[in-house]
């Protein structure tokens, strides 16, 4: 599958790429199908592009939680296991959606209120909301 993204163009998405949200990301439920693109040449990548391909003027940028220094834990319900596939607990990647601040200021934010959980063997994902997270994370931009 190719797409062309604002951001960076055009892209071949293979199927075994595709990372499917079943119920879409609060606010865009009409996202269902994702993949993560990083740049090229970059080793162990801290930043990854979570790229829709039902619209690809969507995109979000993702990090994981060690990047920004925070372990933390949570539970999954019997239906968001269900929705996963999650047969094993050694497969569920959590990735955190992380956005910038105002114009003009540095901080970019990581949002640990509502973790993306993926299952890397079947590529199927979900947001979690969780109500009450006991860690604040922000980070400053490195130049």
């Amino acid at each position: 599958m190719k797409i062309t993204s604002p951001i960076v163009g055009e892209v071949d998405v293979s199927a075994d790429r595709i990372i499917d949200f079943p119920a879409g990301l609060p606010g865009f439920e009409a996202c269902r199908q994702f993949t993560l693109l990083h740049s090229e040449g970059n080793d162990a990548p801290k930043l990854f592009m979570l790229q829709c391909l039902d619209d690809p003027e969507v995109a979000f940028t993702v990090t994981t939680p060690d990047i920004v220094g925070l372990n933390y834990e949570f539970a999954l319900t019997d239906d968001e296991v269900a929705s996963l596939q999650l047969g094993n607990a050694d497969d569920a990647s959590v990735l955190l959606i992380v956005s910038r601040g105002e114009p003009g200021a540095s901080p970019v934010r990581a949002n640990v209120m509502a973790p993306l959980v993926i299952n890397t063997a079947t590529r199927r994902g979900l947001q979690k909301i969780i109500g009450k997270v006991d860690t604040s994370v922000t980070l400053k931009a490195v130049a």
